[in-house]
């Protein structure tokens, strides 16, 4: 038997005031014009029975100095869903962002779990993917939000993805 021995790769350097953190340097950062993407899926069971895009009209990441925990907002401008995701809480977890924040959907707000992944980081930037998943018949009747009559639905999947710059 022959022993092989893998060539090691020395880790990236951290950035200055990173330290291993997942989001970028304290400040204000937006989403431009075309670097997001946004959807909006219907399943019923295992079934996606209406996947849609939705515009993202505004969204902000604000990273504060490190006594105060940052913040999401997302606004979805789309003449069927117009709403307004606010974060409440981001924390880490097993290497991603876990925003805990709420929905504003007609004026109600409805509580939301947005499950983000960094893809890439530097000091002045921030791309994410990441996923919520809302249950239909909750969303419903607490928001009245309703799919047309002929999509049945047990859940909706909200898909994020963006580049704050």
């Amino acid at each position: 038997m022959t022993t092989v021995t893998l060539p090691t790769v020395p880790p990236p350097p951290q950035s200055p005031g990173g330290s291993g953190r997942r989001l970028p340097l304290p400040g204000r950062y937006t989403v431009a014009p075309g670097r997001s993407l946004t959807e909006l899926t219907a399943w019923y069971g295992p079934l996606p029975v209406l996947r849609r895009r939705v515009t993202l009209g505004d969204a902000s990441l604000t990273v504060p100095e490190e006594t105060e925990r940052p913040s999401f907002r997302y606004e979805f401008d789309d003449r069927r869903f117009s709403a307004v995701l606010t974060s409440e809480q981001v924390d880490e977890v097993h290497g991603r962002l876990q925003v805990t924040g709420d929905l504003d959907l007609n004026g109600l707000a409805f509580p939301v779990l947005l499950r983000l992944r960094v893809v890439e980081r530097a000091d002045d930037r921030l791309l994410v993917v990441g996923h919520a998943r809302l249950p239909y018949r909750l969303l419903r009747r607490a928001t009245g939000f309703r799919l047309p009559w002929r999509r049945p639905a047990t859940r909706l999947r909200l898909l994020v993805a963006a580049e704050f710059a």
